[in-house]
């Protein structure tokens, strides 16, 4: 059967490279050479550049040229095993292990091919067969420890957790109290919930090296994976005796109070241990971090939060990611102002990370900051010119500074990047198609309104800008009502949109059904105060006939702010004007 299964995998690799490596001397050429002298150099030849081929890392050439090999000389168990690491590097186990099963058949003394063959084995899921070929590599070479403990380690993967207990015992009768051995008993223990039996094998470390406080802390790490809470309590506590700044043990200890309900011994062990500048800032950032979930279900918990993140700052007052985890609670909590200061300072200490220079300019564009936006764009631009949000939060400053031919150049590069997602592409199209009709370029802002709504075709902001655009232009009016109807479907209580569909309804000449949109959308207090709502208004009702209505309206627009030159007109003549 081993020898059917090799001849099956030699025709199937042979066809492989044919189809997939050089061309070389066709088959019936290469059995044509029948002096042994000229055979001899032809086999040599191909051996030697097969690995010339392999230390260059051409694997699939070399494999090509070890198949012509086998095509001269089938009895070389060198070329075989050479074949099976070479298809180990191209990942095709299957062949690998074919391969080495023949190199360890033709030569059983050679330990580089049983070994081959037990790596085949293994990556082949067949840890048990794997596990047999070390079982005779330790017979013939009990010197090696090695062999043993991969037997244990591949019994192990095959479920055989006795075996390979045994075997990591016959292991250490050998080497006496190993650490490794020791670490892998416990953990197969520990797979058979025999805590007990995995404590007393870290307890023979423990006995050995009674000032090692490490051993210790694996032993309470144990009983508290187990919910052994007395057991690892008590360890726990004698480390601290031990060593009084061992901030884990600290950790622990707070962890169990904090399950009881003792909130003081809680804080009490906290305190301590984030107040110890040797302890991990990395592994107090990961015990604060949950809090940051935790505020959006429990408001409470920003005091603790910040109760911590001021701890890490004392103890490590010159790492930027301390201030940054205080600020990224305080943006989590939308307190702004506080969240700035802490980005601000983190940037300051480490201006590397661009993960902060993205929530510094998110906040400057929640704060309504174009300014500050903008100067923080340029540096991210310049020092992170692949990411997308930098060009994209530039454009963003660009634009409310009115600054539209540079937000059409940020967008369009961050367009360019394209590592975006869905939504950050739509909101790129969407303010491209906002600066476009700033600077009367409309088919390209239609364009990018196109683009937006292809991939969020529920975009409310989108669907309103772009129907309000195209009804100022006079254009595409029916399309416009469409859309502008679909974002109050989507948001029904927007007076913003209401404003925007009722301005439609009258630019295609249905003034009354205008007229009782615009007054639902006036029923809002901050529409009464906007003058583009208030004016609308007026050019309803002037078109109603209602000229006096008109006329208050106008009026009432140029008290609050609108200072167009059309409005002044209306209000002298006396008459709607269409601009």
């Amino acid at each position: 059967m081993r020898v059917l299964l090799t001849v099956i995998g030699l025709g199937c690799v042979l066809a492989w490279c044919a189809c997939s490596g050089p061309k070389h001397t066709a088959a019936g050429n290469v059995y044509a050479i029948k002096d042994p002298t000229l055979l001899q150099q032809r086999t040599d030849s191909l051996f030697f550049a097969a690995q010339r081929s392999k230390m260059l890392g051409d694997y699939k050439t070399a494999i090509t040229q070890f198949s012509d090999y086998l095509r001269l000389n089938r009895h070389n168990p060198t070329v075989y095993y050479e074949l099976s690491r070479l298809f180990m590097e191209v990942n095709n186990p299957a062949y690998a292990l074919g391969f080495a099963r023949r190199a360890a058949a033709m030569d059983t003394s050679n330990r580089w091919f049983q070994l081959a063959l037990a790596d085949a084995l293994g990556i082949n899921g067949q840890f048990d067969s794997a596990a047999a070929v070390y079982a005779r590599l330790s017979r013939q070479y009990p010197e090696s420890e090695d062999y043993l403990f991969n037997k244990a380690m591949l019994l192990s993967k095959a479920g055989k957790i006795d075996d390979a207990l045994a075997v990591l015992n016959q292991l250490e009768e050998k080497t006496g109290i190993v650490e490794e051995l020791i670490y892998q008993k416990q953990r197969l223990l520990l797979k058979q919930s025999k805590v007990d039996a995995a404590a007393a094998e870290i307890r023979k470390l423990i006995d050995q090296y009674p000032q090692e406080l490490r051993y210790y802390q694996l032993l309470a790490e144990v009983y508290d994976a187990n919910d052994r809470v007395k057991e690892a309590s008590a360890v726990y506590q004698y480390i601290l005796d031990r060593d009084s700044s061992n901030a884990r043990s600290m950790i622990a200890l707070a962890n169990y109070a904090k399950q009881r309900g003792d909130s003081a011994t809680y804080w009490q062990y906290l305190t301590r241990a984030f107040s110890n500048p040797y302890y991990s800032i990395d592994e107090k950032v990961a015990f604060v971090y949950p809090y940051l979930q935790m505020l959006q279900l429990d408001s409470s918990k920003l005091q603790e939060g910040l109760q911590l993140t001021r701890l890490v700052i004392k103890a490590h007052p010159t790492e930027a990611k301390a201030y940054a985890l205080q600020a990224d609670m305080y943006s989590q909590a939308d307190i702004l102002d506080s969240a700035l200061v802490n980005y601000r300072k983190a940037i300051s200490l480490d201006s590397s990370r661009f993960s902060v220079w993205y929530q510094l300019m998110w906040i400057y564009s929640r704060l309504d900051n174009p300014a500050e936006l903008l100067k923080a764009g340029k540096v991210v631009t310049e020092r992170f010119p692949e990411e997308f949000m930098g060009f994209y939060f530039k454009g963003v400053a660009c634009y409310l500074l009115q600054q539209y031919p540079d937000a059409i150049g940020s967008l369009k590069k961050a367009l360019t990047l394209g590592n975006g997602d869905k939504r950050f592409l739509g909101d790129v199209y969407s303010l491209l198609g906002d600066a476009y009709h700033a600077i009367g370029q409309h088919p390209q802002s239609d364009s990018s309104y196109e683009h937006a709504l292809t991939l969020r075709p529920d975009d409310a902001v989108v669907l309103n800008n772009y129907s309000y655009y195209l009804s100022l232009r006079g254009e595409q009016l029916e399309k416009a009502e469409r859309m502008s109807r679909r974002s109050l479907e989507l948001e029904p209580g927007s007076a913003t949109y209401m404003d925007t569909y009722a301005w439609i309804l009258f630019r295609l000449g249905k003034y009354e059904q205008a007229r009782q949109w615009i007054e639902r959308a006036l029923e809002d207090p901050e529409a009464q105060k906007d003058p583009n709502v208030l004016e609308h208004y007026g050019d309803i009702l002037f078109n109603l006939k209602d000229v006096a209505g008109a006329l208050e309206y106008w009026q009432r627009a140029r008290e609050k702010g609108a200072s167009s030159v059309g409005l002044a007109r209306k209000i002298a003549e006396k008459r709607y004007i269409d601009l």
